[in-house]
């Protein structure tokens, strides 16, 4: 199931501000807010990027805050907001970490947000990786990952066209419930998150998209034939929408410390190398930015929207 264009490497990008660990964070985002996340977000939907994602995570244990901080924006009330002051662009949960919370109360919440942006919600879930969270939440962390895959088909169900959704399983029981609005779209997308083989897996069998997290380039190809091969085993003939995690960005040539791993130059320069990645199968890239500013992000946005996009195909 495609949701993006076809025929087009399609770009996107996980917003600054809604989450702060320091493997990504840029130092400016400390001091900036909700003002600021909506200019990002108009200057993303006007430079043509298929999506804007954000992160989710409930509570942040002390022994883990140095590094992945506390900032963590509830993915629906921030992709609910900017659902408000956008138009077309996808809002997608890069990832959600679905097993966290009841099936009938997380299709409640995507289920309204997809209702009121009109149908571009794509839902990106994930096992999930701090085990305090998961305590603290009174689900078993050991079994998250079957808890996961039943979470999907129960939100499949629960986000589908009827109003009284029905789903039998070992964790979760429902039926006669009903629940209104219904989502905007028909068939909600569900881009699976992860890069161990459970995680490639469960996107082949599962998913509507795969969502790799941190393969680099020399991986990606026998991950992506391990999950063609998984899926064309097991019968499954629906396309998939593969994506990947690019290297950081920057358009132009910087005239500070961008790090040794951040590709720069010209945009033909950069979308030669980028377009490796549709040459590997990959149908939609993420990219990220290097920036001091919210003025530079946006000015780097726009450029990449306007010099880089026509290049990639």
């Amino acid at each position: 199931m495609h949701v993006l264009p076809e025929g087009r490497l399609a770009y996107g990008m996980q917003l600054p501000i809604q989450s702060q660990s320091t493997i990504y964070a840029e130092p400016w985002e400390a001091g900036a807010g909700p003002p600021d996340l909506v200019e990002i977000a108009r200057a993303a939907e006007q430079a043509g990027f298929a999506y804007l994602a954000s992160c989710d995570h409930v509570a942040i244990p002390r022994r883990l805050a140095d590094a992945m901080s506390t900032v963590w924006y509830d993915p629906v009330a921030t992709l609910a907001h900017l659902a408000a002051v956008t138009e077309r662009v996808r809002l997608l949960s890069h990832v959600a970490i679905v097993g966290l919370r009841h099936p009938l109360a997380a299709a409640k919440q995507y289920a309204t947000l997809d209702h009121l942006s009109g149908g571009r919600l794509i839902l990106g879930v994930g096992a999930g990786h701090v085990p305090e969270e998961f305590e603290a939440l009174g689900v078993d962390f050991a079994r998250r990952g079957a808890v996961l895959d039943e979470s999907i088909d129960a939100l499949r169900a629960a986000l589908g066209p009827n109003e009284y959704p029905v789903h039998h399983g070992k964790l979760y029981d429902f039926e006669g419930l009903g629940q209104l609005p219904r989502p905007a779209q028909e068939r909600v997308p569900v881009w699976v998150g992860g890069s161990s083989p459970a995680a490639v897996r469960r996107a082949a069998l599962r998913g509507d998209g795969w969502l790799p997290q941190g393969d680099p380039r020399d991986r990606l190809p026998e991950q992506i034939a391990k999950l063609h091969r998984i899926r064309r085993e097991a019968g499954v003939t629906d396309p998939v929408t593969v994506g990947a995690i690019t290297e950081p960005l920057y358009v132009g040539t910087p005239g500070w410390g961008v790090g040794r791993r951040t590709l720069h130059g010209s945009p033909e320069a950069l979308a030669e190398s980028l377009r490796a990645y549709g040459a590997m199968g990959v149908h939609q890239i993420q990219v990220r930015f290097r920036s001091r500013g919210r003025t530079e992000l946006t000015d780097q946005i726009t450029a990449f929207g306007a010099d880089v996009a026509p290049l990639l195909d």
